[in-house]
């Protein structure tokens, strides 16, 4: 493992995870429609130089029904209604332990997975997920009769990222930076139109500067980093660390808005990490085929899956464009990308 794209990943979650305690006192002053607003207009806004060095860019009209239905979907799910629900939460809740719940997002993931996306879970990852999901009901009972509603609605937040997970996770068409742009814009300007609609917008312009930055930096910049360690460790690992963006947010929480750190915090954590670890050193592999595919995302050629030749990109670096996947039996460790989205017999 890297320590580079080690540190960039934990940099990443550190930035995500700061969302929360930072967007709290803006909900003062800013309804929950127009933060989400300015939050996903900022993501926008904070991907813009990536997609200049890109010098490629498509626009939805011009995808395929397929993708454009998948980024409808992530627009819909992971852009509006998982915002709205978690900010309705934070109303609700201390930031510590909304932050701490968001870790419900990889249960939500790995159920819809199993059970809709064709994502095999062994039972180590059903320990691990169940691991997580008492350590959010531990949480909740701390909170007291607000913090089961608060907890609903943060539940309903991460079912809503988990699909946005998997539907962003199965778009070829496009990059990750125009995935989040399209994202960001469209849903941004969706949830700033609500907002405003409904009430005036009363936030002072640096308020208003604020919510637009935390989407920079917490949504925008933290994909741009979490890209750039996935790319040398593996998505798999990079969400895993990924995952200790609520632990940020607990720690920032205590520091900036002096909220107190109680058992139910520590006991959570602890959970949380073991849960953690135990999908960390999960190990799956088994023989399988890959049939004929044609798509375009980001790749390498040392995987053992793209064995086609080109003179246009490097061979040995990371680049996109459509490629063909001839038919390919082999064996390997591997987790269901794009690539391993097979059917699993007992036992695999």
């Amino acid at each position: 493992m890297k320590s580079p794209a080690f540190l960039l990943a934990l940099l990443a979650a550190l930035f995500f995870g700061a969302a929360t305690p930072l967007s709290k006192p803006l909900l003062t002053r800013l309804t929950s429609f127009q933060l989400a607003g300015l939050l996903y207009l900022g993501a926008a806004l904070g991907v813009v130089l990536l997609l200049v060095r890109e010098r490629k860019f498509t626009p939805p009209w011009r995808m395929d029904r397929r993708n454009a239905l998948l980024l409808l979907g992530s627009i819909v799910f992971g852009g509006i209604l998982g915002p709205l629900a978690l900010l309705a939460g934070l109303q609700l809740a201390s930031a510590a332990s909304v932050s701490m719940w968001l870790n419900l997002e990889m249960v939500a993931t790995a159920v819809l997975g199993h059970f809709i996306f064709k994502d095999h879970l062994t039972p180590r990852s059903w320990i691990a997920a169940a691991g997580i999901f008492l350590a959010a009901i531990l949480l909740a009972a701390g909170e007291g009769a607000a913090g089961v509603l608060a907890g609903l609605l943060v539940l309903a937040a991460c079912l809503s990222w988990g699909v946005d997970n998997h539907v962003t996770a199965l778009i070829d068409g496009i990059t990750p930076a125009q995935s989040t742009f399209w994202k960001g814009l469209a849903a941004g300007a969706t949830n700033l139109i609500i907002g405003l609609s409904l009430a005036p917008l009363i936030g002072t312009p640096l308020e208003v500067l604020g919510g637009l930055g935390i989407g920079v930096v917490s949504y925008g910049f933290s994909i741009v980093l979490y890209i750039s360690s996935a790319q040398q460790l593996g998505a798999t690992r990079s969400q895993l660390i990924f995952s200790s963006a609520p632990f940020w947010g607990v720690l920032l929480s205590i520091l900036l808005l002096s909220e107190t750190f109680t058992w139910q915090h520590g006991a959570a954590a602890v959970l949380f990490i073991a849960s953690i670890a135990l999908l960390y050193h999960e190990q799956h592999g088994h023989a399988h085929q890959h049939l004929v595919q044609e798509h375009e995302h980001l790749h390498n050629h040392s995987d053992g899956h793209h064995l086609h030749v080109h003179e246009q990109y490097p061979e040995n670096g990371w680049h996109s464009h459509a490629h063909v996947h001839t038919p390919l039996e082999h064996v390997h460790p591997h987790w269901p990308d794009l690539h391993h989205r097979h059917e699993h017999v007992h036992g695999d």
